[in-house]
């Protein structure tokens, strides 16, 4: 087809540009990308002067057991930008591996040693629901790429968001890093402050938790809405006896949903 016939003349038109304007020398990818990439080097090379020179670096493809590749265009792309992919939800790519694919990543992407692997192997096999593969994989990732606190943060975020966790136990920089992951709602606190809980919970935050009171009393008599760990009771609790999470947070949780709403001065 055309797009796959101009795929790599645009790639390698992207190099370039990235060449002449930011002094990109250097393309790295994996190895089903080489004819793409020098491409752009043999563009950099006839466009420019003899002293311009690009360079192309590329590594073992890696699949899945089924064969399939993590592309961005098969499990949507994981950056090391924690703007652009956090570190909760670089985390979680990869404690989501796939069984049959978690020993061929953990000796890819981590520095463990082959023994320290192995024994790892042994115990995720007595119990592979406990994904012990999968846990030392993603927690050895994330703190290379991040940071052991940014490993921590996520820990204690997947705890709450899937092991029933409690949220008073989260430091604030903890709890604030919930938000890529979850929706952060901010209502001021001299307006929440005078209203009950069922208003709160669907007009005042425009119906982004709930669409009416009366939905909201039919989930708390379902023993389905809770603030921060603790079960709602009567849709009528005014908001001003809901213990916050340092000084001014409320973690709702609505079935197996999560939002964090900030009360602001």
């Amino acid at each position: 087809s055309y797009t796959e016939f101009s795929y790599q003349l645009l790639q390698g038109y992207d190099f370039f540009h990235l060449y002449k304007n930011l002094n990109c020398t250097l393309q790295m990818g994996a190895s089903d990308q080489w004819g793409n990439i020098t491409t752009g080097t043999e563009l950099i090379r006839r466009l420019g002067g003899p002293d311009d020179k690009a360079y192309a670096l590329t590594g073992q493809l890696i699949t899945k057991a089924d064969g399939t590749k993590y592309g961005k265009s098969e499990t949507g792309t994981v950056w090391l930008d924690p703007a652009l992919t956090s570190p909760y939800q670089f985390y979680q790519f990869f404690l989501r591996a796939e069984d049959a694919d978690a020993p061929r990543l953990i000796r890819v992407f981590t520095l463990l040693s082959q023994a320290e692997i192995e024994a790892l192997e042994a115990e995720h096999a007595l119990n592979p629901g406990l994904k012990t593969l999968q846990k030392a994989l993603a927690k050895d990732v994330t703190i290379r790429v991040h940071s052991e606190t940014a490993y921590k943060i996520a820990v204690a975020t997947s705890e709450v968001l899937f092991g029933g966790g409690d949220p008073k136990t989260l430091d604030e920089a903890t709890l604030v890093g919930m938000c890529s992951s979850i929706p952060h709602l901010r209502v001021p606190r001299a307006e929440a402050e005078t209203q009950s809980v069922a208003v709160l919970l669907s007009e005042t935050t425009d119906k982004k938790i709930l669409p009416s009171r009366g939905e909201v009393r039919k989930l708390i008599q379902a023993n389905g809405l809770s603030v921060n760990g603790e079960k709602l009771t009567s849709p009528e609790t005014p908001v001003a006896e809901l213990p916050t999470l340092h000084g001014k947070y409320l973690v709702i949780k609505k079935g197996k949903s999560f939002f964090l709403l900030e009360l602001t001065a």
